[in-house]
């Protein structure tokens, strides 16, 4: 089923990192903490040199992770650019003061000139919630009231507020006031839970959602459930902007590409999730309706825009790097996405196609997308 919504501005393309600071799964070294933290700046300085227009930092406070203080690496970065927007991916605020979180981001917005946003998360993995002196139990009412308040605060210039888990606000005024139109973009992130979802489209917020593994239709029923609650909720679903994450690796060929990949991603989940990923899982990214972007140049371009068409997104953020990805290899990927990737995704989304092709049509799809992005060349 194709999107019901027009495309009219063209899909941006961005890059996330979380951080990994894996051991090599083929060699067992494991780069120093400085390497990798100046690895990520400089990433997103390449990323920015690339034509990209996005680069997220996600926070993660867990052994194998460096980005706890996301906040100072993305300022690091926006100090050495002066164009590529930039965001978390994600900020947790359910362990975290959403005042101060709103001074720090607006902080950067000014240092950036207005290329900052907050992409808003809940925690994957619930250690964080001990660390920091949070209950687990919890978990759901701590997110559900600071994702409000941080609304609250990044729309209104003076704040009256009570709630369960912070001191009241009486005639605050939170400040500085960032730099584009004095309001931060904020993105609420959404997992694989319908209900996460739905409660976006109740409250009216933009979502970003991750996708790690399964066909394109398993999450297209969250984006559907969504846009309901958007419309049922009284606002125009087709107003809101999506994004959709997930894992991202090219090469010259697909075969070389699933080789290069595999060792980095299984790796990562063992030292993330406690298990590999599965080879049959992997497999499945051979085909088009998978929802891994990983092969040749061409054919995660047809992945791609098969999203695109499908979930009627208007951002792709790529994770290169999951699983401690070497630094020479994410070069190599920046260097595909900006001579042939992105070339050939901005001048299919810039034209009106939703109308022409039918997804579900894959190898009609699949023609018309070689057809319409060979002519870039």
């Amino acid at each position: 089923m194709s999107s019901t919504t027009t495309h009219t501005q063209g899909l941006e393309i961005g890059i996330y990192t979380l951080g990994d600071h894996i051991p090599h799964p083929l060699t067992g070294e494991r780069i120093s903490q400085e390497q990798r933290i100046n690895e990520i700046i400089r990433f997103g300085i390449e990323a920015e040199q690339a034509g990209l227009d996005l680069f997220c930092v996600g926070e993660s406070h867990q052994s194998y992770f460096i980005s706890q203080a996301h906040t100072i690496i993305l300022g690091a970065i926006a100090q050495a650019t002066s164009k590529i927007k930039l965001a978390s991916a994600s900020t947790i605020i359910s362990t975290a003061d959403p005042v101060r979180i709103f001074e720090d981001f607006a902080t950067l917005d000014l240092v950036s000139k207005g290329r900052m946003e907050i992409i808003a998360g809940r925690a994957s993995r619930v250690g964080l919630f001990d660390l920091l002196g949070y209950d687990v139990r919890d978990y759901e009412k701590l997110y559900e009231e600071k994702f409000e308040l941080l609304r609250l605060i990044n729309n209104e210039m003076i704040v009256n507020w009570q709630g369960e888990f912070r001191p009241p606000l009486e005639n605050a005024s939170i400040l500085p006031r960032p730099y584009q139109n004095r309001k931060l973009p904020i993105w609420r992130a959404v997992g694989g839970h319908r209900a996460s979802a739905i409660q976006a489209g109740r409250q009216g917020a933009p979502i970003f959602l991750a996708h790690l593994t399964g066909p394109v239709d398993l999450h297209l029923a969250n984006i559907n459930a969504y846009r309901e609650a958007l419309n049922e909720n009284g606002y125009n679903s087709q107003d809101f902007p999506i994004a959709t994450a997930g894992m991202f690796y090219a090469a010259e060929t697909s075969q070389k590409a699933r080789q290069e990949a595999y060792p980095f991603i299984s790796k990562g989940f063992m030292f993330s999730n406690g298990q590999t990923f599965p080879k049959r899982a992997f497999a499945q990214s051979e085909k088009l309706n998978d929802i891994l972007n990983i092969g040749s140049s061409q054919e995660i371009i047809e992945k791609i825009l098969y999203q695109y068409e499908s979930f009627g997104i208007s951002r792709y953020i790529a994770q290169i790097d999951f699983g401690g990805v070497p630094f020479e290899n994410l070069m190599n990927n920046l260097e595909f996405l900006a001579s042939d990737i992105l070339p050939a995704i901005r001048r299919y989304t810039k034209q009106k196609v939703s109308d022409q092709i039918e997804p579900d049509q894959h190898e009609t799809f699949k023609e018309q997308v070689q057809l319409l992005t060979q002519e870039e060349n």
